[in-house]
């Protein structure tokens, strides 16, 4: 039986590239491994509670890399969203992108845009992009989106990366050393439960203690 969706759940997808490379592939393949998990993770996400899911596409400081590695990103984006719309569509997703759209290429903004309006009507879960995504700059923007309750790192790392750092004050944070392309309904079902079984406070006293 799905849960009530009430979750705002956050993911620093992490790990594409080493996935790849302990695999002998070009950085990409991790890439589009890593696609193929946003797909799985989609998926399970409402059957689990989770109403709103941000996941980090593609940071400001991603544009570091090597053109060669950011240009197939790009076009891998503007594919994800052509593609997967008539999925998202039938299963009630809205699609979201946070983030600078000045600095994309043309044909991806077109891609997000037309997949935005598409989904529009979406009833479901809140799917969000974040690409070419600062927290400093949306706070400086004042683009600010709902509290985080969970936020999940994969790859082993366990810092935020200038990922929501406003909206995550209170977030629970779970860090997993599972590369993202190998992530799926399992690892996300674990986060979740791992999530309901922490005690919440907000600054406040526990309820053993306030008792």
């Amino acid at each position: 039986m799905p849960q009530s969706s009430s979750l705002h759940v956050a993911i620093v997808m992490d790990g594409n590239g080493r996935w790849a490379g302990r695999r002998g592939l070009p950085r990409v393949a991790g890439h589009r491994a890593g696609a193929e998990a946003v797909r799985r993770t989609v998926e399970a996400a409402p059957d689990l509670g989770i109403g709103a899911l941000t996941l980090y596409a593609f940071s400001a400081d991603n544009w570091k890399r090597p053109a060669s590695e950011v240009a197939a990103l790009m076009r891998l984006f503007a594919r994800y969203l052509r593609t997967e719309t008539p999925r998202l569509l039938k299963n009630g997703v809205r699609l979201e992108v946070v983030g600078r759209r000045d600095r994309l290429p043309a044909p991806l903004v077109a891609a997000i845009g037309a997949a935005e309006r598409a989904t529009a009507r979406g009833t479901g879960l809140r799917l969000r992009l974040a690409v070419d995504y600062s927290a400093r700059w949306a706070i400086g923007a004042g683009v600010v989106l709902p509290d985080v309750d969970l936020l999940i790192r994969t790859g082993g790392e366990r810092r935020l990366s200038d990922f929501l750092l406003w909206e995550s004050a209170y977030a629970e944070l779970h860090f997993v050393e599972t590369m993202w392309p190998d992530f799926g309904p399992a690892e996300l079902a674990a986060a979740v439960a791992d999530f309901h079984a922490r005690e919440r406070r907000f600054g406040g006293l526990s309820e053993a203690v306030a008792g």
